[in-house]
């Protein structure tokens, strides 16, 4: 569906190789230990996959979110978690493209497979209305520090790189932000929490606290002020293509794992397979018809982004809620279907059936999605 040309199909493929020689075997664990998965990105930066939107000049693949999309989409069939922070590491990788002359040995880095990028966005005050953080930065005789408690910040402790945004010292509206380049090993970053979510407990998703660090000019991703121009314009598209690819994967691979549920369980009373059963292929049908229905629409975003129109912003707005809510409505037939193998564990459908609902409640949630798209229509403001 996402119709790739031949060396796009090339790098799915090697992504597709990957995932299932060595993110697969380890999901179960992942999930089990709450384990981030430090070796399966390993395995996709030895690949040069961690380099996947880094443009060719810097040892990348320079390649985009159609692509983007699929490498997501195949890795999260294997291993959602994954997924998310690889996803998170991509947009992190976007904003530091932004800026080349302050970022090329990141980005070359990351080319190379030795550098893991992610977000921080999101503040315990504002809590999911991310592009208003409540942090303010100082600024004092050309230096400025940052002060923030950060929420949910994917890969914490373990991305060598943070894309943090703060109001910037003079803002005086929620949306006056700026947006800086944190280090791992910057004096004053800590991670203040743990994470062992309901689902994608993988992705090391906890609280991180930012004291004090000095993040001069070199630093600096935007102009001051302007990190909502960032965060709408570079950032949100990738992310809410990127988690529909999630949840498409995440739905896929339920599908997946339910018709091979059904074609392997049999009856012994009456010598018959639970495939044989009308009911159950009504099931896997529907679920085949709503990861496909999902996957196109995510198709339709991916074409007006390639070529604007009147309806993008619409379809950038819907995307993240069209995928991940498909992944919750499969996974619920996938649990319904194979019924009490699948609440035991069989075929990693209960932990799908989990994964499936952590992203409807990251910022954006589905709600809020929903309110963005109900304003679109509406004619008014989104943000």
């Amino acid at each position: 569906m996402y119709r790739l040309n031949e060396h796009q199909q090339r790098i799915v493929a090697d992504a597709a190789a990957v995932a299932d020689a060595d993110l697969a075997p380890r999901a179960a664990a992942v999930d089990r230990d709450a384990a981030f998965p430090r070796e399966s990105l390993a395995a996709l930066g030895a690949r040069g996959l961690l380099g996947l939107n880094v443009a060719q000049a810097q040892g990348g693949l320079g390649e985009g979110p159609r692509t983007a999309a699929a490498v997501i989409d195949a890795i999260a069939q294997r291993c959602p978690s994954t997924a998310m922070v690889y996803l998170m590491h991509l947009c992190g990788v976007a904003c530091y493209a932004a800026a080349p002359d302050r970022t090329r040995a990141l980005l070359e880095a990351a080319a190379a497979g030795r550098h893991v990028s992610t977000l921080a966005f999101s503040e315990k005050g504002s809590r999911s209305h991310f592009w208003a953080p409540v942090s303010r930065a100082s600024a004092s005789n050309g230096s400025v520090h940052i002060n923030a408690q950060k929420s949910f910040v994917t890969s914490a402790g373990h991305a060598d790189g943070y894309v943090v945004s703060t109001l910037a010292s003079g803002a005086v509206t929620p949306v006056e932000s700026s947006i800086y380049l944190v280090l791992k090993e910057d004096a004053g970053v800590s991670v203040s929490g743990s994470w062992r979510g309901m689902g994608l407990r993988g992705n090391a998703s906890a609280p991180m606290t930012f004291e004090n660090v000095s993040a001069g000019p070199a630093r600096a991703l935007t102009p001051d002020g302007k990190g909502l121009d960032m965060m709408l314009g570079i950032v949100l598209p990738l992310f809410q293509v990127g988690s529909a690819a999630v949840g498409v994967g995440i739905a896929e691979a339920a599908v997946q794992a339910t018709i091979a549920h059904a074609t392997q369980t049999r009856f012994e009373e009456s010598n018959s397979g639970l495939r044989d059963l009308p009911t159950v292929r009504a099931q896997i049908a529907r679920m085949r018809i709503e990861t496909d229905r999902a996957r196109a629409h995510l198709t339709a975003v991916l074409d007006s982004l390639e070529s604007p129109g009147p309806a993008t912003q619409l379809l950038v707005l819907e995307a993240k809620a069209v995928g991940t809510e498909a992944a919750v409505a499969v996974t619920e037939l996938a649990m319904r279907t194979c019924g009490g193998a699948a609440f035991a564990g069989a075929h990693g459908i209960e932990r799908l059936f989990r994964d499936a609902r952590a992203p409807i409640v990251m910022a954006p949630t589905s709600d809020i999605a929903y309110e963005f798209i109900g304003r679109a229509l509406c004619g008014l403001e989104v943000f």
